[in-house]
């Protein structure tokens, strides 16, 4: 059965403003035995970065983030694009990046231990114009008809975290112009409690990967254009992380 989000508790909100904001000083143990790059840049960034190709971008583009959390991917796509709208499901989420969009920073806390904290603060990099950016609580797969297209959209981390994936997947062809980007990431991390089993993409005990499967759904209208394993880090407390490794794709639009 699927449940509420959790995406509204204090708790989630600071590790995801850490995600999304937090640099070497604030996600690095000096023990994590991972590439450093891996904390040192967040990983909204290096969704952006690794998967958008601007040299594919006309003059003026603009872009749509599905799922943006606190937003750090989306003031990332305000570099290239001229207009950025940007949508989470979770009221906390988008009332933080919204302080973000109009401050460019918002004070936030880090578990260290128990119920010791140390103060964060979330900061947009100040060459980014944040005016280009707007944030909105939206249901990804409920979005209005009709709605874009766009030059870019990005769903990060989001395929895995929906009740019905297919309803956001059958949008696509339609949020996306032709010769426009799509940028997924995932981890496929196929959940009940998110998920319901039977609207799972790929994942069984027989039949296609998800890998698979998604590239199956997407080839119809979209080519894909890049592949990338993009590592990242959940800093729940100091000695506790969550490592993941998500599957990055971008398409095009045909």
């Amino acid at each position: 059965m699927v449940t509420a989000s959790p995406y509204e508790s204090p708790k989630l909100l600071g590790e995801y403003l850490l995600l999304h904001y937090g640099g070497a000083a604030e996600m690095r143990h000096e023990a994590l035995p991972v590439d450093p790059a891996v904390s040192n840049i967040p990983f909204p960034v290096r969704c952006v970065r690794q998967l958008l190709d601007t040299d594919l971008l006309p003059a003026n583009p603009n872009a749509l983030e599905l799922g943006c959390s606190v937003g750090a991917a989306a003031f990332e796509l305000a570099r290239s694009c001229a207009g950025v709208e940007a949508s989470d499901y979770s009221a906390s989420f988008i009332h933080a990046a919204g302080q973000l969009r109009k401050a460019g920073c918002l004070k936030g806390v880090r578990m260290v231990e128990g119920e010791r904290l140390l103060p964060f603060t979330a900061t947009v990099p100040h060459d980014i114009d944040r005016s280009r950016v707007s944030f909105s609580v939206q249901d990804a797969t409920a979005l209005p008809k009709p709605f874009g297209p766009f030059d870019v959209v990005l769903a990060a981390n989001l395929l895995c975290r929906l009740p019905d994936p297919d309803a956001l997947l059958g949008r696509f062809a339609d949020l996306v112009k032709p010769g426009g980007q799509l940028l997924l990431t995932t981890p496929f991390t196929w959940l009940e409690e998110f998920t319901p089993r039977d609207r799972w993409i790929g994942g069984g005990v027989t039949g296609p990967s998800s890998e698979e499967e998604l590239t199956r759904r997407l080839s119809g209208e979209f080519r894909l254009h890049r592949r990338r394993d993009l590592p990242f880090l959940i800093r729940e407390h100091e000695r506790k992380y969550q490592l993941g490794i998500a599957l990055g794709t971008s398409w095009i639009r045909q």
